[in-house]
């Protein structure tokens, strides 16, 4: 139940809901604008499609940063390779997104950590098409509904916020992989 409650701030966050607004009264204009506002129809949804090009991004620079001969890092031996990482994506963006829409998963061939990293990460980038096509066609009046995710069961709302969260813990695994292999992350590049 925390984990929900601290992906949905962090949804919230990452879409600029409760940004700290200014202490001084509002300008006519203003007050006339924020009544012509009308509300989001699909929360849910919308933020999810919102969000997920800078996560995609993000994900997908750090994939492609790791070189080819790091894929079997590991920081402890008691860690995930990157390898089993991006396996990791890719199968949870399929899942999630397929959840989400109330569709099939897609068929693909099985990923292995020993793959090559050409493999992976256009395996990844499939994954993200997928949720793309997937998350279009989506509303949220479905979301209430009761979903078996396997190990949990719940409303498909559920599936929204494990794959923000999702998203969020993947980018920050990849980035400290790149970190603790001299690599800046694609967030802390300069700006070109």
């Amino acid at each position: 139940m925390k984990r929900i409650l601290v992906t949905f701030l962090f949804v919230c966050a990452a879409a600029g809901f409760g940004k700290a607004q200014t202490p001084t009264s509002p300008t006519p204009t203003a007050v006339a604008s924020a009544q012509n506002v009308a509300p989001v129809k699909n929360p849910v949804t919308t933020v999810l499609r919102t969000i997920q090009p800078s996560r995609q991004k993000n994900i997908l620079g750090a994939i492609d940063a790791m070189p080819r001969d790091k894929f079997g890092y590991k920081p402890t031996p008691d860690q995930i390779t990157f390898a089993h990482l991006v396996v990791h994506i890719t199968e949870s963006n399929n899942a999630m997104c397929a959840k989400i829409a109330d569709i099939a998963a897609p068929k693909v061939e099985e990923l292995k950590d020993t793959d090559p990293k050409d493999k992976l990460l256009a395996a990844a980038r499939t994954s993200f098409d997928f949720c793309t096509e997937a998350l279009a066609k989506v509303d949220d009046s479905k979301l209430g509904d009761y979903v078996d995710f396997g190990r949990t069961q719940g409303p498909r709302a559920m599936a929204a916020f494990f794959l923000a969260g999702g998203w969020a813990d993947h980018y920050g695994a990849a980035a400290m992989y790149l970190r603790l292999n001299g690599i800046l992350p694609p967030s802390a590049q300069p700006k070109k």
